[in-house]
């Protein structure tokens, strides 16, 4: 169930209500102001509940289908540096406790220049949410499940093509965690690496609904990214 699923959900719902409560419903939502988490949505269900159109239950089945599925929608909320510095890199350490945070104990020539470490591989993690091209407005408004047939778009920014041995890229959508994990030299002969800024030493490489499918050779499973990583790293030892 997505946001418009959810509000068609509940405005077929507002139908049973009685005249003079469909009026009065419409008329506060125009005047409603919303701050997190109080919303339209909440405001409605509450509406719902008081004319007794909807018991407890039935709030409790709706909320529990909607949660299910957007489990990850929390994350679309999160600011840019915390989503992808933070939490993309505690999440991978999360998966495979092999991967450490490095230091100079574990490679006397770490000054920052990567993510993460494994096993002697240096990785770099990359993570970014896939958002529907067609919308504006935040990126929660326009957050997408995986199967949807919306078109999207996601940007892995900022790569540096010789600090590392290993890139992990983390695809985010509201039901769904994608994997990718490419060497240092499959993302630099990747077809849809470009430069993110005119003459600068930063790339990029954008992912949408129209080549999606050509990073399926590099998609792992969670419990396999560790391993891969390593495999990957190896062989350019």
């Amino acid at each position: 169930m997505d946001i418009k699923q959810l509000k068609d959900k509940l405005d077929l719902l507002a139908e049973s209500l009685k005249n003079e409560d469909k009026k009065l419903l419409n008329a506060r939502l125009r005047s409603l102001i919303s701050v997190f988490p109080f919303n339209e949505y909440e405001y409605v269900l509450m509406f719902l509940l008081d004319r007794e159109v909807i018991r407890f239950e039935e709030y409790e089945k709706l909320r529990d289908g909607y949660v299910s599925s957007n489990k990850y929608l929390d994350l679309y909320g999160l600011a840019p540096r915390i989503f992808g510095e933070i939490w993309g890199h505690e999440h991978i350490m999360d998966l495979d406790k092999r991967f450490l945070k490095p230091d100079k104990s574990i490679d006397p020539d770490f000054n920052g220049q990567y993510d993460l470490w494994i096993d002697d591989v240096r990785v770099e993690v990359k993570a970014c949410r896939a958002i529907n091209t067609k919308k504006r407005g935040s990126l929660v408004s326009k957050a997408l499940r995986h199967e949807s047939s919306e078109p999207f778009w996601m940007n892995f920014q900022q790569i540096k093509l010789d600090i590392c041995d290993v890139f992990i890229f983390v695809g985010v959508w509201a039901d769904q965690i994608v994997y990718w994990v490419l060497s240092h030299s499959e993302v630099r002969k990747n077809r849809y690496l470009s430069h993110q800024h005119r003459g600068g030493i930063e790339y990029q490489i954008g992912v949408t609904d129209r080549n999606v499918d050509d990073f399926d050779k590099y998609k792992v499973s969670p419990s396999e990214i560790g391993m891969k990583v390593i495999e990957e790293g190896r062989k350019k030892r």
